[in-house]
């Protein structure tokens, strides 16, 4: 399945629109209530991004600091219409792009709801940028992800952040987080090639168990541009204040404290408060 939400650039704050956010708090909450009344646009079967985004930059950078000037054997799926495909062949990289919407001839047709048509560590990097909300099994799509690269071999993942403070903030009035509102997803009959739409959440917390069961260690997050930077004042409160409330969440008297600590630490990050697109990099261990 298929699917990426198009990411305009951001518009260029005027002069002291920071402090008026300050001391106007109750405008910058109006303007939020707005913006979440916008009418959905209609599905396609396939839904593509057509140009390069905040998310995908990240992602080149992330390629390159795995091992400077070398040439690596990636796969990336959804490809979609083969934006990011063509940025990391420009890096020199051996690039292939899989999915099953056929929208290039040089496209290998993979479904992410079923096993990779690929050999065991096949590739270096294997990459689903806004794949995994669209499946029904995250787990099967996370296990073939890590067996289609080798020990020492990456996994990048990005999915729309669902722990950002923006999307807490939207769930605390309608229930549902950021870009999962039901218009956005839809029945699919069993062997419809569509889209689903975004039908699964996923938490960086929920990622990340996922990926050590399947033996595979979270190494960085990085994320794309923030949302609604004009309610940070509101919002900043809160996770100064979970800080302080939640350290008794993070230790366990039968596992050593490194582990929860680092999740506590990611959980506490700038990619996991304030990106709109989380970018996940792991490592295969086992």
């Amino acid at each position: 399945m298929v699917a990426c939400p198009g990411m305009g650039a951001p518009h260029a704050p005027r002069p002291g629109g920071a402090a008026r956010a300050l001391l106007r708090p109750a405008s910058a909450l109006s303007a939020m209530i707005r913006g979440m009344s916008r009418p959905d646009r209609m599905l396609e079967d396939f839904s593509h991004v057509p140009e390069f985004t905040g998310y995908m930059a990240r992602v080149v950078d992330q390629v390159s600091r795995l091992a400077p000037a070398r040439r690596r054997r990636i796969v990336d799926l959804p490809a979609g219409s083969g934006v990011l495909v063509d940025a990391l062949r420009a890096h020199g990289h051996d690039v292939l792009g899989a999915d099953i919407n056929d929208a290039r001839p040089d496209f290998v047709h993979a479904d992410m709801e079923a096993p990779l048509p690929f050999d065991d560590g096949a590739f270096d990097v294997a990459i689903c940028l806004e794949g995994v909300e669209h499946v029904l099994d995250p787990n099967l799509l996370l296990r073939e992800l890590v067996r289609i690269v080798p020990v020492g071999g990456h996994v990048i993942l990005s999915t729309p952040n669902v722990m950002n403070l923006y999307s807490r903030w939207y769930a605390l009035f309608r229930g549902y987080p950021y870009q999962f509102r039901p218009s956005l997803s839809r029945p699919v009959a069993p062997g419809e090639r569509r889209d689903r739409g975004h039908v699964n959440p996923m938490s960086y917390l929920r990622l990340r168990y996922l990926l050590e069961h399947f033996g595979a260690e979270v190494i960085a997050l990085d994320g794309d541009r923030a949302k609604r930077k004009a309610l940070l004042p509101l919002l900043l409160p809160f996770p100064l204040l979970g800080r302080l409330l939640t350290g008794a969440d993070f230790r366990r008297p039968d596992e050593p404290p490194a582990r929860l600590a680092s999740i506590r630490r990611d959980c506490f990050s700038r990619p996991v408060l304030f990106s709109r697109s989380l970018v996940v990099v792991a490592q295969r261990r086992a």
